[in-house]
């Protein structure tokens, strides 16, 4: 009977962690770890011939995860928000390479990109080739440099 309890802990724990592959990350890999903490503790148990230890030791495992571990492992797998190339442009400076003004069209690069700019409204002028301007809003395509 003592070793039955021990197995019973590696089973569960194996169960566990083949329904969070089976889940993907839908659970945070909270499944996986937890099955792992139920397999060492059932290990263990069966090791030493002691079912309160194997108890003792997945119960231990589990609480040292979710006190310490979980909240930085969450952290370091959430997907981390990237800008879109869209949003990503808004702010940054570009390199005029076709005349811009407000009422026609140009080209400026910005990174390794060539994008359609028009300069912003209230802007006194036009950006020649070569002149540096800051990207302030996105319209489609077409970006509004200041």
């Amino acid at each position: 009977m003592r070793n039955m309890v021990n197995w019973l802990l590696i089973i569960g724990g194996g169960v566990l962690m083949i329904v969070e592959m089976l889940l993907g990350a839908a659970t945070g890999f909270d499944l996986m770890l937890i099955g792992g903490c139920l397999v060492a503790g059932g290990a263990v148990g069966l090791i030493l011939g002691s079912t309160q230890v194997g108890l003792f030791t997945s119960g231990a495992l589990a609480l040292v995860y979710f006190l310490l571990f979980r909240r930085w492992l969450r952290a370091r797998l959430a997907a981390k928000e990237q800008p879109s190339n869209v949003d990503a442009v808004i702010g940054r400076t570009g390199v005029v390479t076709v005349r811009v003004t407000a009422q026609q069209a140009g080209q400026i690069k910005v990174g390794d990109e060539i994008w359609r700019a028009v300069l912003a409204s209230g802007a006194p002028g036009a950006r020649e080739p070569g002149e540096t301007v800051t990207v302030e809003s996105v319209s489609g395509v077409t970006l509004t440099v200041r």
